[in-house]
């Protein structure tokens, strides 16, 4: 029944419920409730439930509270969809650079270099992990395969990546801020820790850290755990909280900067402490050359500075301080985050909050830019050289991994999830509301980005980020001074039920200098390129106030737009087609009607399933409207709630209209016109969000207290008897309806996605499991297909482009018949590599005997010698029977051909005539006498003279037939 048609049905007048509170209504206590909350649950209570005679039948009425009853045991699972906030600490790159580690949280996660993609996770349980926050990791110098973290829980764990292993854990007991080791120093490894000193206040203990050297051999004794309490331990002295700690390219050396000073101590004499050096503003990042003796680092005012006091002879005393010969460069406005230097030391990398990285030549100062990476950076690393280039990969604020290929200076990989961080100044609307809404056609969500100015479009099936939209073009420029420059930012967003079309809000505050700006957008969707498409812009909708409220019609047929503003005005907006010059038509938004009611200000609108009615929101009442004729239809008001926020209709027919304001919830019978029942709850309601296929609904309530958290309730319009009510630990700042993919079109469970007070996309419902992140070990990407191995004359000449059938057939034999089996093919020694790498030997012990199964003896010349000879005699019988035959180029097998060359090759260059220093080289007519004498069977080819039935050489000659490879021919008998 359509919602205009419920309307004209005869009213009947039944007596208004009485008010409801909350604690009157039995809820239904949830299994993790407990203590005097539950026990208030658990009082038995009759339900209260009002229903207007006439309004449905007793199976009807009852229907709701049977419903109740058996979803006592419901609960919503959620699952979060951003990714844990960025460490500072850099990536580590594994030793062969096909994987990188990174930090988030108590977690390290591996990627893949080439996709970018987690394949394995640490730790694979939660018993084995850290309970804190990782704070700094590197790969051990005994082992390649094995990963060293360390947390502000106290302890260092060793792990065997390869399998996930936890191999030891180190107890300091004392939170760790910093770790580093060198391959010259196997045994120990250098911590910067903070000293155990009881406070009130947390501040104070990270004010104070104390540098120690932990040995990484365990202690000997009859306890096999794998835990070691009591390591050696060795003080080297006590310093400021800690920004960076490392060894020096030479291992002599150990380094840490803290706050205005850089500390530096032998690794050969720790017990003499460090040796101060100052730096004129605080130090917040440190690098150190790769080959060379000194080390960079960067400060809060953007200088990088490289000091070379590592070297005894270039200290000076000046009074009772000792300085060290620097040199800076000078070219951030603001702090430097991380500082890195090439593999071969000729240039240093550098990078903040300027979101750009600045390639510095050390030898001659100057400087090379990669501008507009996207984000704050956060951390540079130089990944380790492959065959073809060097990159920089970068980390930025919004947790993305962007490369930087060293030849072009430009991006070549960027890998992104969801691109939220709250690190990011100014990242997000000032307002209470973020845009966030689902877009059917291509099954992503549009999220606000890591710039206020842009939006995103993110799979949650996929779990990747698809595009990012510019909605509002900026100058993405840093700010000046400590002000922060106010960007343009975007409200609101709202997507067609036939996901065609989208419109944005978006504004910039204005100031004593620049007047405020605000803009209506509309977006088309290009299906071809999948990606949306500015149509129409309007600036100042509603003049300078702000836009609180829009909505687009469900009618795909006759599609409009309602704008509702704090200017007091509802207008509405349709589309209209024109055209050009050409004959083309032109498509464009324009307005409508504007209308309002009494002199009140509208706060909502929300349309019926059907389009037929549109229900808006004015003061205490709820106007129903037509939304061709704007003619007023009902007006109900609500003298249950004084102010009521939201409106929407629910059902599949629109029968029933529901609205919160405050602490009040109403919910009225569009039929009969009257008030099913209210309900007042102890908070006030943030949102209301119908479901698209039943008659039941949920509310959300946040509370912003510590810890933050949402009640999510739901029910059915028959009834006041909670459905279901269930506490989540995170505040919700926009909640929007996810349908899943999986599930059916009228599917009756829930599905929700919504953005938390702490900027996370989380997705929550009913059929919402927890995303089991499983990970894929390396040995099952180590045992991938083979790659098939490219001949000598492919590796010198590069492959053919005409596919060589021959050969590929010769390697389909090969590999179908492998022949004996080597011992590097063999199942012992597979067997023997996949054991943990905690488990195998020292190289050392089995290198020999390794290697010498590897290698085979060559084949002596004279055997090769006689082999061709007999090949030789074969192709010449071949040639004798068929005449001169020809072969195309690409059945010619590579090597032979390269067997061929290199006799002509040889002999050309040991030729008397041959001479480097001529001007032109040329063929001696001598030439094929001396071929002669070395292979005399080629000789005789040569002398015979041509076959009768050769072709003419005027004459076509179509490519049949086979000959043996390498058979050497006269001019005559060519043709």
């Amino acid at each position: 029944m359509a919602a205009a048609e419920v309307l004209n049905h005869t009213s009947v007048v039944v007596p208004q419920p009485k008010d409801v509170f909350t604690s009157q209504i039995r809820r239904q206590s949830p299994p993790h409730l407990s203590g005097k909350r539950s026990k208030r649950y658990k009082q038995k209570q009759a339900p209260v439930s009002h229903h207007p005679q006439g309004s449905g039948s007793d199976e009807q009425r009852s229907g709701g509270i049977r419903e109740a009853t058996s979803a006592s045991s419901r609960q919503w699972s959620w699952t979060s969809l951003t990714d844990t906030s960025v460490s500072s600490h850099p990536p580590i790159f594994t030793k062969d650079g096909s994987h990188f580690f990174s930090i988030a949280g108590s977690t390290i996660k591996i990627h893949s270099v080439s996709s970018g993609k987690i394949v394995s996770m640490l730790p694979r349980s939660q018993d084995e992990g850290h309970t804190d926050t990782i704070t700094s990791a590197t790969l051990s110098a005994h082992n390649s395969f094995q990963l060293l973290t360390a947390s502000l829980d106290g302890t260092i764990k060793v792990w065997d990546f390869l399998e996930g292993v936890l191999l030891r854990t180190i107890v300091l007991d004392q939170p760790i801020h910093h770790i580093c080791t060198h391959e010259k120093i196997k045994d120990y490894i250098f911590v910067a820790a903070a000293k155990t000193k009881k406070l009130k206040s947390s501040h104070a203990q990270d004010e104070n850290c104390i540098v120690l050297r932990v040995s990484l051999n365990p202690q000997e004794s009859g306890n096999l755990t794998r835990t070691q309490k009591l390591p050696d331990v060795l003080a080297v002295g006590k310093v400021k909280r800690t920004a960076g700690l490392a060894l020096s390219a030479s291992g002599e050396s150990l380094i840490a900067i803290s706050g205005r000073r850089s500390y530096v101590a032998q690794t050969s004499a720790l017990k003499s402490g460090f040796i101060k050096f100052t730096s004129p503003e605080p130090l917040t990042c440190l690098a150190v050359h790769p080959f060379e003796d000194y080390f960079a680092t960067g400060d809060v005012k953007g200088v990088v500075r490289l000091w070379y006091c590592l070297n005894p002879n270039l200290v000076k005393v000046v009074g009772v301080e000792k300085k060290s010969q620097t040199s800076a460069f000078h070219w951030h406005a603001h702090a430097v985050s991380s500082v890195a230097f090439s593999t071969n030391g000729a240039y240093l990398l550098s990078g903040g909050e300027e979101a750009v990285l600045v390639i510095w030549q050390l030898h001659t100062g100057k400087r090379e830019f990669v501008p507009r990476v996207g984000s704050p950076i956060k951390s540079v690393t130089v990944s380790p050289p492959k065959v073809s280039e060097e990159e920089y990969f970068l980390e930025l604020a919004d947790a993305t991994h962007a490369f930087v290929s060293s030849k072009t200076l430009k991006l070549s990989r960027v890998f992104a999830r969801i691109k939220l961080a709250p690190s990011v100044p100014n990242a997000f609307p000032s307002s209470s509301s973020s845009p966030l809404a689902f877009h059917g056609l291509s099954e992503t969500l549009v999220l606000p980005s890591s710039h206020p100015s842009s939006l995103q479009t993110f799979s949650p099936s996929a779990l990747a980020l698809v595009a990012e939209l510019e909605v509002a073009p900026s100058n993405r420029v840093s700010r000046r001074d400590e002000k922060m420059l106010e960007p343009s930012r975007v409200e609101r967003v709202v997507v067609s039920s036939g996901g065609e079309w989208m419109a944005t809000i978006d504004c910039r505050e204005g100031d004593e200098y620049f007047r405020g700006e605000i803009y209506l957008k509309f977006w088309y969707w290009d299906k071809k390129n999948a990606f949306w498409i500015l149509n129409t812009r309007i600036d100042q909708p509603h003049g300078l106030r702000k836009i609180t409220s829009m909505s687009f019609s469900p009618s795909p047929s006759n599609i409009q737009l309602v704008t509702i503003g704090d200017d007091g005005n509802v207008k509405s907006w349709r589309i209209r087609s024109t055209k050009d010059k050409k004959g083309q038509e032109e498509i464009s938004w324009v307005t409508r009607s504007s209308f309002g009611y009494k002199s009140d200000t509208p706060r909502h609108a929300s349309w019926s399933p059907d389009g037929s009615l549109l229900a808006i929101v004015f003061g205490s009442s709820v106007v129903l409207y037509d939304p061709y004729t704007n003619v007023p239809r009902h007006v109900f008001v609500c003298h249950e709630s004084q102010r009521p926020r939201e409106v929407h209709f629910i059902g599949v027919s629109g029968r029933f209209l529901a609205a919160v304001g405050g602490m009040d919830l109403v919910v009225w019978n569009v039929m009969s016109r009257s008030v099913l029942w209210h309900v007042k709850n102890d908070r006030p309601y943030d949102t209301l969000l119908p479901h698209p296929h039943r008659d039941a609904f949920v509310t959300i309530h946040s509370s912003h207290s510590t810890p933050a958290h949402a009640v999510v309730t739901i029910f059915h319009v028959r009834s006041p008897v909670r459905q279901m009510e269930q506490t989540l630990p995170f505040a919700l700042r926009n909640v929007v309806w996810y349908p899943q993919s999986y599930s059916p079109t009228n599917s009756e469970s829930f599905s929700l996605v919504g953005l938390t007070h702490g900027y996370s996309v989380v997705l929550m419902g009913d059929d919402v499991d927890p995303q089991e992140r499983r990970p894929i070990s390396f040995k099952t990407l180590q045992k991938g297909q083979s790659v098939p191995r490219k001949s000598l004359f492919e590796e010198m000449f590069g492959v053919p482009l005409i596919p060589n059938e021959s050969l590929q057939h010769s390697r389909d034999q090969t590999t179908a018949n492998p022949g004996p089996v080597l011992p590097w093919r063999s199942n012992e020694t597979a067997t023997f590599f996949d054991a943990p790498s905690h488990l195998i030997p020292p190289i050392h012990t089995f290198f020999e005997s390794l290697v010498d199964g590897f290698l085979t003896l060559r084949v002596a010349d004279e055997e090769r010698q006689e082999e061709l000879d007999v090949q030789e005699e074969a192709g010449s019988k071949l040639s004798d029977h068929s005449g001169a035959v020809f072969t195309k180029s690409a059945d010619i097998a590579a090597e032979s051909v390269l067997d061929t060359l290199i006799p002509v090759f040889r002999e050309i260059a040991e030729s008397s005539n041959y001479s480097n220093d001529s001007k032109k080289a040329s063929i001696p007519p001598n030439t094929a006498p001396v071929l002669a004498k070395s292979t005399p069977r080629h000789a005789s080819r040569l002398d015979r003279p041509p076959q009768l039935d050769s072709p003419a050489p005027d004459q076509s000659v179509v490519p049949v037939g086979h000959v043996k490879v390498g058979k050497k021919r006269s001019r005559s008998s060519l043709g």
